[in-house]
């Protein structure tokens, strides 16, 4: 049995008085108002309402270390990148991972794989293999049905998906970026139940007055903070907090605990931040996560102020996981998963002959996952188009790292690289190598260094080269957070020496081959308008 003392935080009563909790076999079993001279405030822990833990390019368990240093105790985990690689397989590797450490992931069944017909994945989850998945006690939802199309014209197999985790009784999440009106009434009516890709205040509280659960995102390249927290102090019951995506040297910084910071410093009443925070997300996704009451498991985190909710201690299952600056959390062992299979590449296959005036052109927005396109005029060099540099007109490409194909090839602007070349295979969705560039032959050196590494981020430079090998799916690190963290901190810095303005280029280039998002994208089969949802022309 164990005593723990301090300023409880009762969400629920919105009260904090002094007392002292008792626990055992990782239960709360007593909670009494006690004098004592403790200062430190006893909360719920952190849950994050939407990640996909595969952006922090970190293995669940290492994740898990890292997290607990900022008092978050769960996550909502949507294993939808390595399910695009490795299928139903992939999903079962971050479950099991997960499990040989004290912390609560809450996975689903990703809804989306392949996330479009107009691109290649490494697998295929069909209706069947998401009931099998939603039977199981560890998955808690199906995960966001990125094909709102789908939705919308009533495909077969995305209500089936959607039926099934209605019959399992568990909730759908959403994706549905800029819809209104009809489109996201039929949407809601078909069973979805959150969004996370609201970018303005108006379709955000459209949704919420519809209905919906809305989560503010801030992760490492999609912001929409500032954009929805005022609709917190009318509408904190129906919202939550989440990162989306986080990359390594961001989780080292902060987590959740940051959006509480920024929301409390932002004049939201503090009990209505930590209902976001901690309490939402529990009753929602029905996850066993403790809220701080007699009979909860025994989560919860002992925070020096709640201004800052700078976290001393954090405990799940009544275990002690983070003590004043130390993890607790221990690494483990895990047996490797891969699916590349392309061959090396040569500079003639980034080539794009043309006669062209006029191009169409991603534009690439600053904290955002969506594009603009624009219309520009072709630069042109033996016959071929050609990066423009004093106009941020470069080359892009996205080669498919499954078998054997010609590179799909394209211009965006924004990226700013004066020189060189960057690559990831972290390529949402499906997890091509993704690729922008001031030249062909650096783009090629690029593509082909991944290709070496079985995956990772890299930079071409004339400084050097620069990888970070990613061999798990060939998106995640087999190292721990320090190690990824720093080295992902060299690339983002030495991409930024070589022009790059936005705040995290390789995060921004990860999502120019996400097609569910508009309105211009490139897949590893072309150009691709995600407004009228088909392909589209390079030459204008």
């Amino acid at each position: 049995m164990k005593v723990l003392q301090g300023q409880i935080v009762d969400i629920f009563n919105k009260r904090i008085f002094k007392g002292e909790i008792t626990f055992k076999a990782g239960k709360i079993i007593a909670i009494e108002e006690k004098c004592h001279n403790v200062n430190q405030f006893v909360l719920p822990g952190f849950v994050d309402a939407h990640i996909h833990i595969e952006s922090s390019m970190l293995v669940p368990s290492e994740f898990a270390k890292i997290a607990v240093t900022h008092g978050t105790v769960a996550t909502v985990s949507d294993p939808h990148e390595i399910a695009n690689v490795l299928g139903v397989k992939g999903v079962e590797f971050m479950i099991e991972n997960g499990k040989q450490v004290p912390f609560k992931f809450n996975f689903g069944a990703p809804s989306c794989v392949p996330a479009t017909e107009f691109e290649s994945a490494g697998a295929i989850i069909d209706s069947e293999a998401i009931k099998t998945l939603l039977q199981k006690e560890s998955i808690k939802y199906l995960a966001e049905m990125m094909n709102y199309p789908g939705v919308l014209f009533d495909d077969e197999e995305v209500m089936k998906k959607i039926a099934w985790s209605k019959h399992f009784n568990k909730p759908v999440d959403g994706h549905a970026p800029g819809l209104r009106g009809d489109d996201l009434t039929k949407y809601i009516d078909a069973g979805i139940s959150t969004d996370h890709e609201c970018f303005s205040y108006d379709e955000a509280l459209e949704k919420l007055q519809k209905g919906m659960r809305i989560l503010i995102r801030e992760g490492s390249a999609a912001k929409n903070f500032d954009a929805l927290i005022d609709l917190a102090n009318d509408h904190f019951e129906q919202m939550m907090f989440c990162s989306d995506d986080k990359h390594p040297d961001d989780l080292l910084i902060d987590h959740i605990n940051k959006l509480c910071a920024r929301a409390v410093a932002q004049g939201v009443d503090v009990f209505k931040v930590l209902q976001m925070a901690c309490v939402n997300p529990v009753k929602h996704y029905n996850l066993d996560v403790g809220l701080l009451q007699v009979g909860d498991a025994a989560d919860f985190i002992i925070v020096e102020d709640l201004k800052d909710f700078k976290t001393l201690q954090t405990y799940i299952d009544g275990e002690l996981v983070f003590n004043n600056g130390d993890s607790l959390i221990s690494s483990v062992h895990f047996e490797n998963l891969n699916h590349f299979q392309c061959e090396k590449k040569t500079t003639l296959d980034f080539k794009i002959e043309s006669s062209a005036k006029q191009i169409r052109v991603i534009e690439a927005m600053e904290g955002q996952l969506v594009t603009n396109e624009i219309i520009t005029e072709a630069t042109i060099k033996d016959g071929n188009l050609v990066s423009n540099i004093e106009n941020d007109i470069l080359k892009i490409t996205v080669v498919n790292r499954y078998k054997n194909q010609k590179p799909a090839l394209a211009f965006i602007k924004n990226f700013g690289l004066k020189e060189g070349a960057i690559a990831s295979s972290v390529g949402h969705d499906s997890h091509n190598i993704i690729a922008v560039g001031v030249s062909d032959e650096a783009i090629c050196k690029a593509v082909n260094l991944l290709i070496e590494n079985n995956g990772g981020i890299c930079a071409i430079s004339h400084d050097g080269d620069q990888v970070l090998p990613l061999p798990v799916a060939g998106i995640i690190s087999d190292k721990d957070a320090k190690m990824v963290g720093e080295a992902y901190a060299k690339l983002d810095k030495m991409a930024k020496k070589m022009g790059s303005n936005l705040n995290a280029p390789y995060m921004t280039l990860s999502f120019m081959a996400l097609l569910v998002i508009p309105a211009l994208k490139l897949s590893d089969q072309g150009l691709f308008n995600g407004k009228s949802f088909k392909f589209t022309t390079l030459e204008y």
